[in-house]
């Protein structure tokens, strides 16, 4: 989507938006390239070292027989189906089936516990579940408790209260004609950790992939480009996964390794990018610190021609690093799960700044914003806001306007980050007005996670704080006021890791456990998370 230039000052004066009156998803990233020519768009490395190549056609008949087999089953445009998958094929397929079916894509991360699956999946209403064996150990206790659920379906065959989604597609039409959708029909619904309370579900319409394309194409230094083939270790449950790596390439025609990766290993991965022939990746910066330790990472003769990377600042030592591991300069992005992809480096257009995210994407108005929703100008900091009407930004929170309200004013959407703004147009990151906890990647909300502590009958209080961590960023850590009788030691510290782990989500579990005999609290009772940063980050308490 983003124009040849020489600079990017020519690019972003000659970019304009194209967004069709009619679009799907699941056309646009499957049918259009399956021409019967074989296009690859799928490369999976099995877990055991087996590879499968899936091509467009491939793809194609796969979700046109899943989309049939829905269909017959009684799901139907604006149904929300939960996809609780890996980065295996089948995730692809669903995806693809349910844009071209007119129905909403939920995704859920397979290290979600019950808890965090139930809030899910109750709160979106999901009439339906595509997952694997694992999943449904994981749903098994709470079926009950999802009354709108009437269809789940297993990637490996029928189980307990499970269809066998290979018999159902199996029996399918490999024919479908997709549902007719506009740019704002909703698609995919994102559940996003706040501060407070439960996750909100950010709801995208079938816009929000045309929206990203800018976002994709800049620090993959003008993807795609001839041989080009996207990697992330990222899960496809995520937006980083899904609407940063899997469908940006798919639309472009260009291929993606997929594999299930249970645990991240480094050096794994520098064999995985070198052998498959990885030209794009996606790496959190917690995997690059990763990376960063493996001896003598040019042994791996990786040939990776652009590294992207979001989610924290990245400084001249790491900058550095990429240089000499991949003879390339990586490159920074900015968003966030309601409007993804506004702020990026591009080192073939502009030379990095250690400590600036990156310029504004073209076709996207962000700005500084004042308390008062006024543009500030270059060197003051303020909250970074993005401009509407604008194709990434969501539709809305999930049955819940008035949140959606809260989360602007006027014109401009609210990050709830703070940040600077260069007199050429540079953004610096400052820091969150907010006490999301951002760990290894990942975007984490303390309430889930003190609602899931105050479950254990130990637990009379608890607050959950991000501190700094040299690899996660910051380090999940739990302050707790035990219930009276209760043994405030190493054992209950370990059963409350333990409890978070598996009822919440395992990459969300409190990597420390503190106790206290009181919380700081205000006047009306909240917890003061921001004095208990203050005195931990110190070392005081």
């Amino acid at each position: 989507m983003l124009p040849a230039g020489e600079s990017y000052e020519a690019i972003r004066a000659a970019f304009r938006w194209r967004i069709p009156d009619r679009y799907s998803i699941g056309v646009d990233c499957c049918d259009r390239w399956a021409d019967g020519s074989g296009r690859p768009a799928l490369l999976h490395l099995r877990e055991d070292g087996g590879l499968d190549r899936w091509s467009f056609d491939a793809l194609r008949q796969a979700s046109n027989r899943l989309a049939n087999a829905l269909r017959g089953h009684g799901i139907a445009r604006g149904d929300r189906v939960g996809v609780l998958l890996p980065q295996v094929p089948e995730a692809a397929v669903t995806h693809l089936a349910l844009y071209k079916l007119g129905a909403i894509a939920v995704p859920l991360f397979q290290l979600f516990g019950e808890q965090a699956l139930e809030f899910r999946l109750r709160d979106s209403g999901a009439a339906a579940l595509v997952t694997d064996a694992l999943g449904l150990g994981k749903i098994a206790g709470i079926r009950a408790a999802l009354p709108n659920l009437r269809l789940v379906l297993s990637a490996d065959g029928a189980g307990e209260g499970a269809l066998s989604l290979p018999a159902e597609m199996a029996r399918a039409s490999d024919s479908f004609a997709p549902v007719d959708t506009g740019p704002d029909d909703p698609a995919v619904l994102v559940y996003t950790s706040g501060t407070t309370g439960s996750p909100k579900g950010a709801l995208h319409g079938h816009r929000v992939l045309l929206g990203h394309l800018p976002g994709v194409e800049m620090p993959q230094e003008m993807f795609p480009q001839p041989g080009d083939l996207f990697w992330t270790p990222a899960d496809w449950a995520w937006v980083g996964g899904l609407l940063d790596v899997l469908l940006p390439s798919l639309h472009h025609g260009v291929s993606v390794l997929a594999h299930r990766m249970a645990k991240f290993d480094p050096e794994f991965a520098f064999r995985l990018m070198a052998e498959h022939g990885v030209r794009n990746a996606f790496l959190p910066p917690t995997a690059l610190k990763m990376l960063r330790a493996v001896p003598d990472p040019t042994r791996f003769r990786a040939r990776l021609r652009s590294v992207g990377s979001g989610g924290e600042t990245l400084g001249a030592e790491l900058l550095d690093w990429g240089r000499g591991a991949f003879g390339l300069t990586i490159n920074e992005f900015y968003g966030q799960t309601e409007c993804n992809l506004v702020v990026s480096s591009c080192a073939g257009l502009m030379p990095a700044r250690p400590g600036w995210m990156g310029r504004a994407v073209p076709g996207h108005e962000v700005a500084i914003l004042d308390a008062a929703g006024n543009p500030l100008p270059p060197g003051e900091a303020g909250t970074i806001a993005v401009r509407r009407p604008d194709p990434v930004m969501f539709l809305g929170y999930w049955n819940n306007p008035a949140a959606t309200a809260e989360k602007f004013v006027g014109d401009w959407l609210l990050t709830g980050d703070q940040g600077v703004m260069s007199e050429d147009g540079w953004f610096r990151f400052v820091g969150r007005d907010d006490d999301v906890i951002t760990s290894a990647g990942y975007r984490i909300g303390p309430g889930e996670i003190e609602d899931c502590l105050l479950r254990h009958p130990a637990v009379a209080m608890a607050a959950v704080i991000g501190l700094p961590d040299p690899l996660r960023t910051e380090r999940v850590t739990a302050v707790v006021v035990p219930a009276p009788g209760a043994k405030a030691d190493d054992a209950l510290a370990q059963a409350l890791q333990d409890h978070v782990r598996t009822r919440l989500a395992a990459h969300a579990y409190p990597r420390e456990v503190r106790f206290v005999e009181a919380l700081p609290l205000t006047a009306t009772g909240k917890v003061m998370r921001g004095e208990l940063r203050r005195q931990y980050s110190k070392g005081n308490a």
